[in-house]
């Protein structure tokens, strides 16, 4: 078997092909890297003949619809994906054919109602269903701390402890582990108890992915881009310049509200002077309950400017038709010289 696994920041993709055929498949393939993954392949001589996601991906933008029409290729997720371009949808111990290998799915609800895991040889692709240390979060849409409990320890774990764990993700530059080594030392698998563990995931407090909004409804629909959706926000809402922003800080009215929407830690580390805090990926799940006044002038803003502007044009669709964009972000807020506060002052 030809082997190659691709990282891009905590994202892990697999480029796995018969020697024999020079038949292959991509298993959750990210957006940014879709040249090298046809590198990868020329330079093996390999035709991808299935891009494949093991879930519906919230963390990062998939480009499985992209590479299925730029080669030809189906693209293959489990049958309860609402993925409208979805060519090939498996079911529970169906298998693909690749060349002489066989890659085997099993159904592994839980972090996602369509997450499965992917079996061939010796190694398991677990998309987000058991991470390296960790197992994948069930507080996002159609996610389900039971369904994850039954899918790890009733069908997961059951397999041979020296099967080799491949997951989607992995944040500490980590490539793979065993499933022996997780039993043995994964935190949220002590929890052996169905109770105990799908308590230990309901009270997890974790920070929503960045792009969270963005991902799933472009991983749900194959609809547009990151580049087509800011280009798109750009043109619906309006900025604020920083000067306007410094002379408005003076005297702020009650209704006058600017919003971070970057993650806790870079929050603290320094932001705008009377801020509030919101990740953008908590905005819709929180918003009601933060800014409850839908006539407020809401000033976003994140460290570049891109994630405010499209957080901006969520604002306005949600009914706050005052928000706008800082134009610059952070970055340019800091550069300008701007006083900046951070957690502690």
């Amino acid at each position: 078997m030809i082997f190659e696994q691709i990282a891009t920041g905590g994202c892990q993709s697999y480029l796995i092909g018969c020697a024999d055929t020079c038949s292959a498949a991509l298993i959750d393939p990210e957006l940014s890297q879709m040249d090298r993954y046809q590198a990868l392949a020329a330079r093996d001589g390999l035709r991808i003949k299935f891009v494949v996601d093991t879930h519906t991906h919230a963390d990062h933008f998939s480009a499985t619809r992209q590479l299925g029409k730029a080669l030809g290729v189906p693209v293959v997720m489990h049958r309860e994906s609402h993925a409208p371009f979805a060519d090939m949808r498996l079911d529970d111990g169906d298998m693909l054919a690749i060349g002489n290998l066989r890659l085997h799915a099993l159904h592994t609800p839980g972090h996602t109602r369509d997450s499965m895991c992917l079996t061939i040889e010796d190694r398991v692709f677990t998309g987000d269903t058991l991470l390296i240390g960790g197992t994948g979060r069930t507080d996002l849409p159609t996610g389900d701390p039971e369904a994850l409990y039954d899918s790890l320890f009733g069908k997961l774990l059951k397999l041979d402890p020296k099967t080799t764990v491949y997951p989607a993700h992995d944040y500490k530059g980590r490539s793979h582990s065993t499933l022996a080594d997780e039993i043995a030392t994964n935190p949220r698998l002590q929890q052996r108890e169905r109770a105990a563990f799908v308590d230990m995931m309901r009270h997890l407090n974790l920070s929503a992915p960045t792009h969270l909004t963005e991902a799933l409804r472009t991983n749900m629909s194959g609809g547009k881009t990151v580049v087509q959706m800011l280009s798109e926000a750009s043109s619906a809402i309006p900025f604020l310049s920083l000067s306007e922003l410094q002379a408005r800080l003076g005297g702020r009215s009650n209704d006058f509200v600017v919003l971070d929407v970057r993650e806790k830690d870079a929050f603290a580390a320094g932001h705008i002077p009377g801020a509030r805090h919101l990740p953008r990926g908590q905005l819709e799940l929180r918003v009601n309950e933060d800014l409850p006044d839908p006539t407020l002038r809401i000033v976003v803003y994140c460290e570049f400017g891109k994630i405010s502007t499209l957080a901006a044009a969520t604002l306005r669709q949600l009914g706050f038709t005052r928000a706008a964009a800082l134009d610059g972000g952070m970055k340019a807020w800091r550069e300008g010289g701007f006083q900046v506060e951070t957690a502690t002052n």
